[in-house]
């Protein structure tokens, strides 16, 4: 069954001078534009296209390849706000997406503004729409995740606690203040590691590997990055977080601990100057 805002796999029965006409099971004929169909399509091909309403609210395919689609988040530019009808977002089709203003909360926005949002077909009008009220298409079953798992994370905004994220594209986490020590960016992707999942169902997440391993761990690799400079790094307690976590995909704070147990092991000292040298 082929449904709109999403990725579909569908035959060519007709060419026309406009372009081809696609088997669109359920929804009938719809049409690829020839401006977006590859040149050796044939009639009975197969193609995989992207279904939408074009500006006309005709349903139309492309192989054009959109930010994010029907069900997914997505951090997107505002490029446009239409004084009735709301803000209107990039998302990689020659259609901008419309993010309504009942869809935005207390929430305005201008031209330029970068906004974290959920894409969803509005039941009604068969419209792809976007809306900033993501927490209630979070997942409500209870995550299960154990401590110490990776997992991708996109960040959503910052409070007075940390930064929300959305774990996985289904569920609420956050990344506490005390466990970064350099900020993040609403709509930055990252990759972390599950601390605790709480149960209200909510995650706590943090940026540095969690659990009794994870300082040796980072002492061994900063064992290894001596080794491979000639034994020694301009990185010490001193460096800045943004420095450390480029260098080391870690925290300051974590950093710093790895650093001292290396020195209390006599593996490492800091000489005048600063940096680290191996012993």
């Amino acid at each position: 069954m082929a449904s709109i805002g999403t990725y579909n796999t569908l035959k060519v029965t007709r060419e026309t001078g406009s372009g081809y006409y696609l088997d669109g099971e359920n929804l009938g004929e719809i049409l690829l534009p020839g401006s977006v169909a590859p040149k050796d399509l044939r009639w009975g091909s197969a193609i995989e296209v992207f279904l939408y309403p074009d500006s006309e609210d005709r349903l139309v395919a492309t192989t054009e390849k959109p930010v994010a689609t029907v069900g997914e988040f997505a951090c997107l530019e505002v490029l446009t706000v239409h004084p009735q009808h709301g803000a209107f977002l990039g998302w990689g089709l020659g259609k901008d997406l419309l993010l309504p203003f009942r869809e935005q909360g207390e929430q305005r926005l201008d031209a330029g503004d970068r906004v974290v949002v959920y894409i969803k077909l509005d039941e009604r009008s068969q419209r792809i729409v976007a809306t900033t009220k993501i927490s209630r298409y979070l997942s409500k079953s209870p995550p299960r995740y154990a401590p110490a798992q990776r997992v991708s994370f996109l960040i959503t905004h910052r409070t007075p606690l940390g930064y929300h994220a959305i774990v996985e594209g289904s569920y609420s986490g956050l990344v506490y203040h005390s466990n970064l020590g350099i900020a993040l960016e609403p709509g930055q992707v990252m990759e972390g590691y599950v601390q605790a999942v709480r149960p209200d169902g909510k995650i706590d997440l943090s940026l540095d590997p969690v659990g009794p391993g994870r300082f040796k761990d980072l002492a061994d690799e900063v064992m290894d990055a001596l080794a491979k400079s000639g034994g020694r790094l301009p990185f010490d307690d001193n460096s800045s977080p943004e420095a450390i976590r480029d260098a080391f995909a870690s925290s300051k704070k974590a950093f710093k601990k790895a650093l001292s147990t290396l020195y209390r092991q006599r593996r490492i000292r800091f000489p005048e100057g600063g940096g680290i040298e191996k012993i």
